[in-house]
């Protein structure tokens, strides 16, 4: 009898996540359908470009939940009072119209329906699938950033025309903007690499998750640090690139680089750097130990 009562729960729980789960794609596929095809085609704007990585991250985050499905269903049920505050400011963002807040409900409504039906330890279990929503998420976070980005823009014009002088091209920097050959180019706050930033801490946060090392404080910091000076760095080189190819009259080579499917590229190639990278530090410091244990116990 038991037994029974047993499997009746467990139907019963299994048809209410399905429930759940249609209504979710009921209303969110539109959106993310919406979100894809401006990230592949480009027709969105600007901004929510910059969320891009979502096209890789979404499908990860969906792995982690589809992998996790026997723990969520082992974890006992437990309600916190913050999963129905958050499904209702969910659903008041989602039913608001606005294109920033029907974005946020997503991250908001899921984060309510972990705590609602597993509290804090169902939210800790999907943390990190939840995380990778967020970050992909589009807001105006990017518009927000834009204005502070003047520095950067000068560094990188500045850098920029120190190299290709030093190839023997005569470049005129003046703050942002670099003349050659007649023309001129200019740093914009778009082309400062913030996009390529952001795709590079998203997929550095992927790759730290599916080698373990993502509870490595050190590791961890070093890895994200170095990743942010191997952007940087590449976006140097690209627009030292587009720099040249614009002076040197060949538009074609530009476009490609800057608009075409040659950036694209351009940030895979940089993002592959990543993975050797991680590899190095986590080979380097985890057999760093190991060495001074052998010290210690040798002048032991």
């Amino acid at each position: 009898m038991a037994l029974q009562q047993q499997m009746k729960n467990r139907n019963t729980s299994q048809l209410l996540n399905l429930a759940i789960l249609g209504v979710l794609l009921l209303l969110y596929t539109p959106i993310l359908l919406h979100w894809i095809d401006g990230w592949l085609h480009k027709n969105i704007s600007t901004e929510h470009e910059y969320f891009s990585h979502g096209i890789i991250g979404l499908p990860f985050a969906a792995y982690l939940v589809w992998l996790n499905r026997k723990k969520w269903q082992r974890l006992p049920d437990e309600t916190h009072p913050l999963g129905a505050l958050l499904l209702l400011v969910g659903g008041i963002f989602y039913l608001s119209g606005v294109t920033e807040w029907v974005n946020l409900s997503l991250p908001m409504i899921l984060a309510g329906l972990c705590l609602w039906f597993k509290g804090i330890s169902g939210f800790q279990l999907q943390g990190f699938s939840w995380l990778l929503v967020f970050l992909a998420t589009p807001t105006a976070v990017p518009y927000l950033i834009a204005p502070y980005t003047l520095p950067l823009q000068s560094f990188i014009a500045g850098t920029a025309g120190f190299i290709l002088n030093q190839f023997g091209m005569e470049v005129t920097v003046e703050s942002i903007n670099l003349y050659v050959g007649g023309r001129i180019v200019e740093v914009a706050p778009y082309c400062a690499g913030l996009k390529m930033l952001f795709t590079t801490l998203y997929v550095s946060l992927m790759l730290l998750y599916w080698t373990g090392v993502l509870s490595s404080r050190r590791i961890t910091i070093l890895f994200l640090s170095s990743a942010v000076v191997v952007s940087i760095t590449a976006n140097i080189i690209r627009n030292t690139l587009l720099t040249f190819f614009h002076g040197s009259g060949n538009e074609a080579a530009f476009k490609w680089l800057h608009e075409g499917w040659g950036g694209d590229l351009y940030s895979a190639c940089m993002l592959f750097l990543l993975v050797p990278l991680l590899n190095w530090l986590n080979s380097y410091f985890s057999i760093e130990p190991e060495t001074q244990l052998e010290a210690e116990i040798g002048n032991g």
